[in-house]
């Protein structure tokens, strides 16, 4: 008789408290980091350095790519008079080069990503610290991040990018 008793006490008092929590006013907020990020000085510092380094990047890569495919361009033209030994030779050559430009790329592509963390992740803390900010100053219960189209409708007042943009500027 004591366990059904106490089993409900522990039912009544999880309806009572679930009752209090409900009527506890739940106020929630959503934020583009990525947008909010993209639309500070600083976000903008960033993406600047990295299209400078990029293009120059780009650039290197561009020519490469062009002297390879000439390479290919020369080899077709010269296929005829070549005998199958220099041939092959070539053509192993050529695929040497391919592979060492594939290599060139994935490395290049690596270290921009690396460069992009590094220069956005101290943007990304300091984003952090004030959407947190507002969220105890303005009594937000919960601020969700909006990735893409995970939030299908929310009131105007709910999206609190642009408060955390002008929040992130006057922080500096």
């Amino acid at each position: 008789m004591t366990g059904l008793l106490s089993r409900k006490s522990l039912l009544a008092g999880l309806i009572v408290l679930s009752t209090v929590v409900a009527r506890a006013e739940t106020k929630l907020g959503f934020v583009d980091v990525q947008k909010a990020i993209q639309a500070t000085t600083a976000g903008k510092k960033a993406k600047e350095t990295l299209d400078a380094e990029f293009g120059k990047r780009k650039k290197d890569l561009d020519k490469k790519k062009a002297d390879i495919e000439k390479m290919g361009q020369d080899l077709e033209k010269k296929k005829s008079v070549l005998s199958e030994e220099v041939m092959n030779k070539k053509q192993m050559e050529l695929q040497e080069e391919m592979m060492k430009f594939q290599k060139i790329v994935a490395d290049n592509q690596g270290e921009i990503q690396n460069k992009e963390k590094e220069l956005v992740e101290p943007i990304l803390k300091k984003v952090r610290t004030v959407i947190e900010g507002i969220a105890q100053e303005k009594g937000y219960t919960m601020i969700f991040e909006r990735q893409g189209q995970n939030i299908i409708w929310a009131q105007k007042e709910a999206d609190l990018t642009d408060a955390v943009v002008q929040a992130f500027e006057k922080a500096k």
